[in-house]
């Protein structure tokens, strides 16, 4: 079972819990056993369902039990501590769970679809050189509540729960990427949790194939995440070569591509309806070479796979410059003539860089920025050296 960490006020928060934990939380505020599990049942409707955030509107309970609830209980939200808008209409929010801790939570609308990009740690401790994020050093993983409370906090400001725009049956919140900041599967439990929760028919309602888990290449958590979690899979890979991973994304020094290729090709539930989807950051004159795209192809022979190629999105000081656009042409031409299709993904959000690989909490800048300027105070005030 999940376990909620009690608040400053020593109220639980609810978001996040398991059924039965929501059920034992219940039992033990006070509510008698053999009514756990069905007003757990239409706490989760309430919670879930409808999107409440206030005892006093879960009209199905008693109001009694609605008081001992507001005792006991909490629901909440992260602090919005900021909104941006791009251009092209994608939304970042910076949340803070607590003090000094904060994450990005991104959502991208198209014509077909809205997509939910989730944080599941607050930095990360990975540094793949291509990701700004990679240069935050880990806080913490988030837990299962505060992963969800993301998706919680965007069908709020989407009003996309049912009582909203277009009611259930026309969400603009459609699908959600677990690649936002962090390594999902360093917090294996927590992202489990959450994701059965979105998924869950009376809870978020997301159907699994339209969320999906990206990983580095944590490779002894892979088969497990097939088998408790479920979701799509998607490998962020970026090259073919180990000489090549091992310096853009270091974790393939621990596991290197023939294990991690193991791992897919044995990824329970795998097949042309459950295709992996491959991640690949075009980094000019690195991995965007015809050789490169042929050696890919090569190593993905008989994996049910899709390609994403992602442009590069600069941040400042980034090591790297985005690939021109006709060798991404050519690279894809080559990927998609072996028979596997490879859009070339549109940078979404640059101007609020909100793109693939530029989220990094404002608090970290900030601090940062406090860190650098405090120093130059203090070495104009320092006494000059005399010879």
């Amino acid at each position: 079972m999940t376990a909620a960490a009690p608040t400053s006020a020593g109220k639980t928060p609810l978001l996040g819990l398991t059924r039965p934990a929501l059920a034992a939380a219940l039992v033990a505020s006070g509510v008698p056993e053999r009514e756990g599990r069905m007003r757990a049942s239409q706490i989760w409707h309430w919670l879930y369902q409808r999107g409440s955030t206030d005892f006093a509107a879960m009209t199905t309970l008693s109001k009694g039990l609605r008081e001992t609830l507001a005792g006991h209980f909490v629901i909440g939200r992260p602090e919005i501590v900021t909104q941006q808008i791009s251009a092209d209409g994608t939304r970042k929010w910076l949340l803070r769970m607590g003090p000094g801790v904060e994450v990005e939570t991104v959502f991208i609308p198209e014509e077909d679809r809205g997509t939910l990009c989730v944080s599941s740690q607050v930095g990360c401790t990975l540094t793949c050189r291509f990701c700004h994020t990679g240069t935050q050093k880990l806080m913490r993983n988030l837990t299962a509540g505060e992963i969800v409370a993301q998706v919680m906090v965007a069908r709020d400001a989407l009003d996309d729960w049912p009582a909203g725009k277009g009611g259930a049956a026309q969400r603009r919140l459609t699908n959600v990427v677990m690649m936002g900041m962090g390594e999902p599967l360093y917090n294996f439990e927590n992202v489990r949790d959450a994701i059965h929760i979105m998924a869950d028919g009376d809870g978020l309602a997301l159907s699994k194939r339209r969320i999906t888990l990206s990983t580095a290449g944590v490779v002894p958590m892979i088969e497990r995440a097939g088998n408790e979690i479920g979701s799509m899979l998607a490998i962020s890979l970026h090259s073919a070569r180990d000489d090549v991973r091992d310096e853009i994304v270091p974790l393939n020094r621990k596991y290197k591509i023939a294990e991690l290729m193991a791992a897919c090709r044995a990824y329970p539930g795998l097949s042309n309806a459950r295709r992996i989807t491959f991640e690949y950051v075009m980094l000019k004159g690195v991995n965007d070479s015809p050789d490169d795209a042929r050696r890919l192809v090569r190593l993905l022979e008989g994996i049910p796979a899709k390609i994403n190629l992602i442009p590069f999105n600069p941040w400042p000081g980034a090591p790297y410059a985005c690939s021109d656009w006709e060798v991404i042409e050519t690279f894809a031409d080559i990927v998609n003539a072996a028979g596997y299709a490879s859009p070339i993904r549109t940078p979404r959000g640059r101007d609020i860089m909100a793109a693939c690989g530029q989220l990094k909490s404002e608090s970290v800048k900030a601090r940062a920025s406090d860190a650098l300027n405090a120093r130059l105070a203090a070495n104009s005030s320092a006494p000059a050296h005399v010879e």
